[in-house]
C-alpha cells in the first residue's frame, strides 16, 4: 500500500525544484551549441510546424534539401510518411515532398540535377526521385536484400550510384554486401553486390591488414580523390574504397575516435555523415536531430580536402585526422548531429562538376 504525501514534503520538493532551476548546481543544463572560433556559427532553419528529426542535407544550387525523419519506424512498418524540405540559400522553405516511409538519405543526382531520397533503411526500402522544377515524383521498390536489411545513403561516382546496405541481418560475420551497385530498371531498383561486409582492407592507422565485420553500413560521401567512403556507424569506423566495382578495387579502414573531456586516452567514437571540404571557399550544414535545427559554420578559409564529421556519439562537428582517426571538436554542445555538407562557394565549381557530369554520363537514368 502506498503511503499518502504530505503536503509538507511536496513544498519542500517543489522549493527544492525550483532553487535547482534557478541556480543550476545540482542539475546538468542543457548545452548551448558553441563553435571554436574562427568558426562561426549560426542557425540556418528550425523544423516546420508539426516536422522533427532534421537528417540528410542535400544541396543543390542555391536550394537546399533537408530530409525530416519525425521519429517514424525505419522499416517502414508503420505506415507513416516523411518530409523533404526545400529551402533557399537563406534558409526560407520554398516546398514541402511528402514521401512515403522513414527518409534517411538524400543526394542529387550531377547529371540531372535531380533529387534521390531513400527511404526505410531498416527493411522495405524505397527510393523516391523528386524533380525540383515540375514537384513531380517517381517511386522505385527495391527486390529482396542480398543481406536482409534496407538501404540507407547513396553516392554518385562518375557514371554509376552506389548505396549503402545497412541493418544486416547477420552480423557475426556480415558476410553480406554492405555497398551495392544500383540501376534504374522499370519502376525496380536493381543491386549489384560491390563490397563485402567481410571484406579484407588495410588499416590506414598502422598499414596491417585486416579482415572488417561491418556490422552496421550507413551514411556514404565521395573523398576529394574520388573515392568513396562508407560509415560503418556502430563500429565506428570510415571504410575507403577506391576503383569500386573493378579489378583494381582498393579497401582502406580509419578507425574513429576522440578526446572526452579531461582526457588524455582517445575513445572510439560513432560518427553519422562526413563531407569534405573541396575549396577552401563555402560552408557546412548540418542538422541535429535532437534540437531540430539544421546549423551553418562559416569560416573565411575552410582548410582544402579536409574531412568534417557530425560525431553523434560525442555530440559534436569535427574534423578527422586522416592518417589516426582523431577526431577534433569544431562544434560542441550539440544534441544528436547527422546529415551535414560542404557547400562549396568557389568559382563556378558547382557548374563545372554539373557539365562534367552531363557529358559523361548523358540523361542520368542509371539503366
Amino acid at each position: 500500500m502506498k503511503r499518502p504525501i504530505s503536503k509538507t514534503l511536496l513544498a519542500a520538493a517543489f522549493i527544492f525544484s525550483f532553487a535547482s532551476v534557478i541556480s543550476g548546481p545540482l542539475f546538468a543544463q542543457n548545452p548551448t551549441p558553441t563553435a571554436i572560433p574562427p568558426y562561426q556559427l549560426s542557425i540556418f532553419a528550425t523544423a516546420p510546424a508539426g516536422l522533427s528529426a532534421p537528417d540528410s542535407v542535400a544541396v543543390r544550387g542555391d536550394q537546399v534539401f533537408v530530409g525530416y525523419g519525425d521519429n517514424h519506424a525505419p522499416d517502414g512498418s508503420d505506415g507513416l510518411s516523411s518530409q523533404v524540405v526545400q529551402y533557399n540559400m537563406k534558409g526560407h522553405l520554398i516546398h514541402i515532398y511528402t514521401v512515403l516511409g522513414h527518409n534517411d538519405g538524400i543526394k542529387i543526382n550531377p547529371a540531372t540535377g535531380l533529387v534521390w531520397a531513400l527511404q526505410n533503411e531498416d527493411a522495405n526500402a524505397n527510393l523516391v526521385i523528386v524533380n525540383p522544377e515540375t514537384k513531380q515524383q517517381k517511386f522505385y521498390t527495391f527486390g529482396p536484400t542480398l543481406h536482409g536489411g534496407g538501404y540507407d545513403d547513396l553516392v554518385f561516382r562518375g557514371c554509376q550510384v552506389f548505396i549503402s546496405a545497412s541493418n544486416p541481418a547477420n552480423t557475426n560475420p556480415n558476410t553480406g554486401p554492405a555497398i551495392v551497385r544500383a540501376h534504374l530498371s522499370g519502376t525496380m531498383v536493381e543491386v549489384d553486390p560491390v563490397l563485402a561486409g567481410d571484406a579484407s582492407a588495410i588499416d590506414i592507422s598502422t598499414d596491417q591488414t585486416i579482415q572488417l565485420n561491418l556490422t552496421d553500413p550507413d551514411s556514404m560521401t565521395l573523398d576529394p580523390l574520388g573515392n568513396l567512403v562508407l560509415d560503418s556507424q556502430g563500429d565506428d569506423e570510415l571504410i575507403f574504397v577506391s576503383d569500386p566495382n573493378t579489378k583494381n578495387q582498393r579497401v582502406l579502414h580509419l578507425p574513429l575516435t576522440y578526446l572526452p573531456p579531461n582526457s588524455s586516452t582517445p575513445t572510439s567514437v560513432e560518427v553519422d555523415d562526413t563531407s569534405f571540404t573541396t575549396s577552401s571557399q563555402g560552408f557546412i550544414l548540418f542538422a541535429d536531430k535532437t534540437l531540430n535545427t539544421v546549423y551553418r559554420l562559416d569560416k573565411v578559409a575552410f582548410p582544402p580536402e579536409t574531412a568534417f564529421t557530425a560525431a553523434d556519439g560525442a555530440s559534436l562537428v569535427g574534423t578527422i585526422n586522416p592518417n589516426t582517426g582523431l577526431i577534433t571538436p569544431i562544434v560542441t554542445g550539440l544534441g544528436n548531429p547527422g546529415g551535414l555538407v560542404f557547400v562549396d562557394t568557389s568559382n563556378d565549381q558547382r557548374t563545372l562538376l554539373r557539365e562534367a557530369y552531363e557529358d559523361e554520363c548523358g540523361d542520368g537514368d542509371y539503366n
